[in-house]
């Protein structure tokens, strides 16, 4: 299956298609591929915000800013989405769940790169528009949207084999 097309299933059957990428022995490689990727698409998302509050506000450089938003997103936020997919593991186990720490992983990683499209529209959003009310409902229906394929897909990993047996 193409990562494309797997994106746009994602928001009519998320749960299939997390089935689909879990199923098979579990590959890191795969896995931390889609979580760089995502986290690379989330930084180009920052760009134009970046490059509006740069213009509004010149004694932080553009340089700087997009320096942070690298440093932020590409070495920071993979370490914390892996403590965070830990996390959603541990209380998957506490609430009886079957699943493992690769697939509470990959359904984490997946919901990142599943929801970048929202977060560049949202990104667009913000520099062109700025600050306000389409900026904030952009942010919000990317959030949801997060949030429901990760939910999707985290329940369809900790109960793929209820299913099954």
């Amino acid at each position: 299956m193409s990562a494309t097309l797997d994106i746009l299933r994602s928001y009519r059957s998320p749960r299939g298609v997390m089935r689909r990428r879990i199923a098979g022995d579990a590959n890191e490689a795969r896995a931390v591929v889609i979580l760089i990727v995502g986290c690379g698409l989330l930084f180009i998302a920052q760009w134009p915000s970046l490059a509006r509050m740069a213009f509004e506000d010149p004694s932080i450089p553009l340089e700087a800013r997009l320096g942070g938003a690298l440093f932020a997103w590409m070495f920071l936020m993979p370490l914390f989405l892996y403590a965070l997919a830990g996390i959603s593991r541990l209380i998957a186990v506490l609430l009886r769940g079957r699943g493992t720490h690769y697939s509470a992983r990959m359904a984490l990683f997946w919901a990142l790169l599943a929801s970048a499209p929202l977060w560049l529209f949202n990104g667009l959003v913000a520099g062109f528009i700025g600050p306000g009310p389409a900026a904030n409902g952009t942010a919000l229906i990317a959030g949801v949207a997060f949030l429901w394929i990760w939910g999707a897909g985290l329940w369809e990993t900790e109960h793929r084999h209820e299913a099954s047996g």
